[in-house]
């Protein structure tokens, strides 16, 4: 297992395998943070239900690209452009979640609690990581990332607590966000995450952050007062 610790000065001398999948997985982060803006910002903004609320997306969504700046930064300075993802259509994004439209506010508040928690997943990998420039930057975007899935967390809550119609629309968007969420991580059984986890750029195997999430997310679920999504039902990888 490799553990030294790689700085940007380092890079050019690395294994060519450690240099692909750096350059792979800040392609993918990056495009994955500038993906939720383009699902949700077009129509879920201005049919916010409060101020407060168009407030908020429209902060998340600033923060989204801060954080896509900071992964660009990163890959460009090891010679990675990421700029083609800030226009490619939703539908060739790297990640099944992030190819489509967000129209309801149910959809929106259910990604805010399922999806942006795997973006923490995802951004939690990297802690402890051997490129020492990407676990710098950890901290504050780990913060905000805590932030969104706190709001999509209490919107969640409140929707199934109305009842009736508002508790069954939540429900449906969950029923739909868990598989993607669960698919979000990949293939169970996995090269590729198997070589992040030699080069010390993940700490975790697919199955291995699949499995800690369903037990984080799974008792949410069931105290929201929600039913828990069948985890096979509509799978696109196991």
């Amino acid at each position: 297992m490799f553990r030294d610790k790689v700085e940007r000065k380092d890079f050019d001398k690395m294994d060519p395998e450690y240099k692909e999948l750096l350059g792979r997985v800040l392609t993918i982060q990056a495009d994955c943070e500038i993906g939720g803006p383009h699902l949700y910002v077009e129509h879920v903004l201005p049919t916010a239900p409060t101020k407060v609320d168009q407030l908020v997306i429209a902060r998340t969504a600033a923060e989204e690209i801060d954080h896509y700046r900071k992964m660009a930064r990163l890959a460009g300075e090891i010679g990675v452009d990421t700029s083609f993802v800030l226009s490619q259509p939703n539908q060739k994004r790297f990640v099944e979640a992030f190819r489509g439209t967000i129209t309801t506010w149910e959809d929106f508040a259910v990604f805010g609690f399922l999806i942006d928690r795997i973006g923490r997943y995802q951004l939690e990998e990297f802690i402890g990581c051997t490129y020492a420039p990407l676990e710098r930057m950890l901290p504050d975007i780990i913060t905000e990332e805590e932030g969104h899935i706190s709001y999509g967390t209490n919107k969640t809550a409140e929707l199934a607590a109305k009842g009736g119609e508002s508790r069954e629309k939540v429900q449906k968007a969950l029923d739909s966000w868990y598989i993607k969420a669960l698919d979000m991580f990949g293939r169970s059984i996995s090269r590729r995450s198997e070589r992040y986890c030699y080069w010390g750029l993940k700490r975790r195997t697919n199955a291995q952050a699949r499995q800690e999430y369903i037990k984080e997310v799974n008792p949410l679920i069931e105290r929201i007062g929600l039913q828990v999504p069948d985890p096979h039902g509509g799978r696109l990888y196991v």
